[in-house]
């Protein structure tokens, strides 16, 4: 199967019978921070606080029923194991999420609060992810990967069909990259039915795998991914996502990880939002390029919410 705009609306038929459209917003105050029209794209406003759980319904739905008898298993810092583990509980699957030690606990709280079997092994989503594989070979359930999933991309994708609905002159939309699922599915959109729009993709300095294989035309694994965005933090690009991403993205841009925790502050500052750092890095990068952006209709993708409580009071703190 391969990714395509007519699987983004089919996924959207789907979807929409489940979530609601999230609101695209303009910020005075954002966008004079910015020093242009900014708007944000609300996605935590899910029931799983992440856009991921478009993709999660949309692929769970699509299982065959041999799959759905033996099971889903996955690997996640936390938002896509939400995804798999809520649209498992709808459609009635068993469901098992492997995270890596240290993981976000409120994140892995909430995985096991939408009804799956959680698995803490390895000590980074790379290791996590080969554990997933693994256990895969042992019990023959369906392992779904976070981005080597053409379902998954249809059903994020469906975020940017809302966009381009709801603001048909956007100029530019920066997104997260982990992954890079979601960053792939709106370039299947927009580049089928806005094709003047410019997308940027963010990475964390300490998480730069993609970036570095963007600019150098290859895959490149990083050694670590030592960074707060819990949601940026792979070592190995993922091929799908890569293939699509090498050849239709705009830019791509790295932030630190004080970068990142401005962001998040500045977020909040601004919309009175809350944003995990792998969202606030789309702020983050937005204000590293404001010179570029000025008289733009810009939009923020706020993908997620999921930060650690503690964090979230550390970085608030120290910005009195």
């Amino acid at each position: 199967m391969k990714v395509s705009f007519l699987g983004v609306l089919e996924a959207r038929r789907l979807i929409s019978r489940y979530l609601i459209r999230t609101p695209l917003i303009h910020y005075p105050l954002l966008s004079g921070y910015l020093g242009c029209e900014a708007f944000v794209k609300h996605e935590h406003h899910h029931p799983t606080g992440a856009f991921k759980i478009r993709g999660g319904l949309n692929l769970v739905a699509n299982l065959s029923e041999s799959e759905r008898a033996a099971g889903v298993i996955t690997a996640t810092r936390g938002n896509h194991g939400q995804s798999i583990a809520l649209a498992s509980r709808i459609f009635g699957v068993r469901c098992t999420i492997v995270v890596p030690q240290g993981n976000n606990p409120e994140k892995d709280e909430a995985v096991k609060a939408f009804g799956a079997n959680l698995v803490v092994h390895g000590k980074d989503f790379d290791e996590a992810r080969l554990k997933a594989e693994e256990l895969r070979q042992e019990t023959g359930m369906r392992y779904v990967h976070s981005g080597n999933e053409p379902h998954l991309i249809h059903g994020v994708g469906t975020y940017a069909l809302e966009i381009v609905e709801d603001l048909p002159d956007v100029d530019v939309i920066f997104v997260p990259i982990g992954g890079g699922s979601g960053a792939t599915g709106i370039l299947t959109v927009v580049r089928r039915i806005a094709p003047n729009v410019k997308v940027i993709g963010v990475q964390a300095e300490n998480a730069p795998a993609v970036y570095r294989s963007w600019k150098q035309g290859k895959m490149i694994q990083t050694d670590s991914a030592d960074t707060i965005a819990d949601g940026l933090a792979t070592r190995v690009p993922f091929e799908l996502p890569f293939s699509i991403l090498q050849k239709q993205i705009d830019e791509i841009v790295t932030v630190s990880e004080d970068e990142l925790r401005t962001a998040v502050y500045q977020f909040f500052r601004t919309t009175h939002q809350v944003a995990e750092p792998a969202a606030a890095a789309t702020l983050a990068a937005a204000y590293k390029l404001r010179s570029r952006l000025k008289g733009l209709k810009t939009v923020l993708i706020l993908s997620g919410c999921n930060i650690a409580s503690n964090l979230l009071a550390e970085i608030l703190q120290d910005r009195d």
